[in-house]
């Protein structure tokens, strides 16, 4: 039974399915498409992290989430470190979460 994807997959994939005598159809993606891919898989991995059941699995999951924002950068051509210098000063002009600080309600 053929089962439909159409989404991002790691680059062995195709060499663990041919292993296991899975049929596939793969294409490559252009420049756009890749970013729009690889956006999507950041949001797929994030709820992965959100639903994982356990320390262990959330490990995997955000290992995932990093692997998937490196490759955004890296097709953006941003340097990692530009990111966290931004990352530190949102963080010293809103600061972090030590705190664990939930908002219940504003009012006007």
């Amino acid at each position: 039974m053929r089962t439909p994807y159409g989404k991002l997959i790691r680059d062995r994939i195709p060499e663990i399915m041919d292993a296991a005598g899975v049929r596939y159809e793969i294409a490559p993606l252009d420049h756009d498409a890749f970013i729009s891919a690889l956006l999507a898989k950041l949001q797929e991995e994030a709820a992965e992290i959100a639903g994982a059941a356990g320390r262990t699995e959330r490990i995997t999951e955000i290992a995932d989430l990093y692997e998937a924002l490196a490759a955004l950068l890296s097709a953006e051509g941003i340097d990692a470190a530009d990111v966290d210098g931004v990352r530190q000063q949102r963080r010293e002009e809103r600061g972090g979460f030590e705190q664990r600080l939930e908002l219940r309600w504003t009012e006007r």
